[in-house]
């Protein structure tokens, strides 16, 4: 008889657990209590009261890589796919800063538009009223860089009604708002306008360094995060007599990000709660190569070995190529190399790997991008010209040029056989 009870008891509680999950009885996971305290004039984020800084990446894509580089958060730009996203972050352990997408006075948004605000207002409640209970959320970015090009101060009434509105039916997660860079005439208007904004976001690259003296210039005397970061942006490097920008090769780029990393966010923690290092992907911004991490099949350059001894204090088991800078025949990058149409050209790099491994080269020149967009909006990835790499299986190459005159770009990839690469590009310019 007793085992007829028992019997009855299983199937009875398989019964109850499956109309309780059918019906929403099934408990959940609890909402994460995020706070900001100031002790001694030191800001920190805690999260469930324990303290919580932010080690995390502008993402949507390898969180697990994320993870075992001893990252702990995720930032994301808008709440398209946010339930995807916030679903994969909690099953790993991560939180998210999640964006509210603001229309933009660049893009053609009027915030003297009163009605045109107030739909926008209303559309973004049902986000956050779709959101602020899921377990991994950490915090809410209140639009991105919205000052960017922008001369209507309205904008920063609007940001502060949606983060007013955050604060009367989420208690539990701050707000902010992402700037690009330190605008110091719209940090003083956030100052007067944005009184529910509890921190400030600045997405900053190689002006990095003096981001806190201009942050206390400005105005903001709050707590900051760092929204974006990482090596030289297009519209900070030095460019050739043409206009293209010269970017860094990948080794370069590791070398400044962990300079700036030391000396302008670990070194700030009394005020700076963390940052999210971009682009934790692959990304086209003006080159395939410039703010991406990971190359299109998944290669990782060595910005990425950096953030992991940053995070964990420990390198990876297997680091990334080094590489030097191309050069085309005799001429520098920096002066501008000229070639002739149809001619015939040698270039070179060096590089070498703290692993031994045995490296592979390749090669490849694509038109000059002629996308020119601003803010991170998506760029097309010009294509790549066939038929002119006539000897490029090692660290030399020789080319012809292109036929048609105007600009290029060289590129290099060092591959270590083991998912890592350096890379490294070179302007020229078809000129008869």
């Amino acid at each position: 008889m007793s085992k007829i009870y028992v019997l009855v008891f299983a199937i009875l509680s398989i019964y109850l657990f499956s109309f309780s999950k059918k019906n929403g009885f099934v408990s959940k996971p609890l909402v994460a209590l995020v706070e900001i305290k100031k002790e001694s004039g030191r800001y920190q984020l805690l999260r469930n009261g324990e303290p919580y800084y932010i080690k995390g990446a502008s993402a949507n894509n390898y969180y697990e890589r994320l993870k075992q580089c001893g990252g702990n958060s995720i930032r994301l730009w808008s709440t398209d796919g946010a339930k995807e996203h916030l679903d994969k972050a909690y099953e790993l352990g991560l939180t998210v800063t999640l964006s509210l997408n603001m229309d933009i006075e660049r893009h053609g948004f009027n915030y003297d538009d009163k009605n045109a605000v107030k739909v926008q207002f209303e559309k973004l409640k049902k986000d956050i009223l779709a959101f602020k209970d899921h377990p991994a959320l950490l915090m809410w970015g209140v639009g991105n860089e919205a000052d960017l090009f922008a001369n209507n101060y309205k904008v920063w009434n609007a940001v502060n009604d949606i983060a007013k509105f955050i604060h009367e039916v989420d208690p539990n997660h701050p707000t902010t708002t992402m700037l690009a860079g330190v605008p110091k005439k719209h940090i003083k208007e956030i100052v007067k306008h944005c009184p529910d904004l509890d921190i400030l976001t600045f997405n900053s690259f190689m002006d990095l360094p003096h981001i806190k003296d201009k942050i206390v210039d400005a105005g903001w005397v709050g707590p900051y995060l760092i929204g974006e970061w990482g090596a030289s942006g297009y519209w900070e490097t030095p460019t050739t007599p043409w206009g293209a920008f010269i970017e860094e090769t990948s080794t370069e780029k590791s070398l400044v990000c962990k300079e700036r990393y030391d000396k302008a966010i670990v070194s700030n923690k009394d005020r700076c709660i963390g940052s999210y290092v971009y682009f934790w992907g692959y990304k086209q911004a003006r080159t395939h190569t410039l703010l991406s991490l990971f190359l299109e099949n998944g290669e990782e350059t060595g910005i990425v070995d950096v953030i992991q001894k940053e995070w964990t204090g420990k390198a990876p088991k297997n680091k990334a190529p080094l590489i030097a800078p191309i050069g085309i025949d005799d001429k520098t990058i920096q002066s501008g190399v000229y070639i002739k149409p149809s001619s015939n050209h040698n270039a070179y790099t060096e590089a070498s790997d703290p692993d031994n491994d045995q490296l592979e080269y390749k090669w490849e020149i694509y038109y000059e991008s002629t996308e020119k967009k601003e803010g991170g909006d998506k760029e097309e990835k010009p294509g790549v010209i066939e038929g002119l790499i006539l000897n490029g299986k090692g660290k030399q190459l020789s080319f012809k040029a292109p036929e048609k005159e105007g600009p290029y770009r060289l590129f290099v990839y060092v591959f270590d056989g083991n998912n890592n690469v350096a890379t490294a590009n070179a302007p020229f310019y078809v000129k008869e």
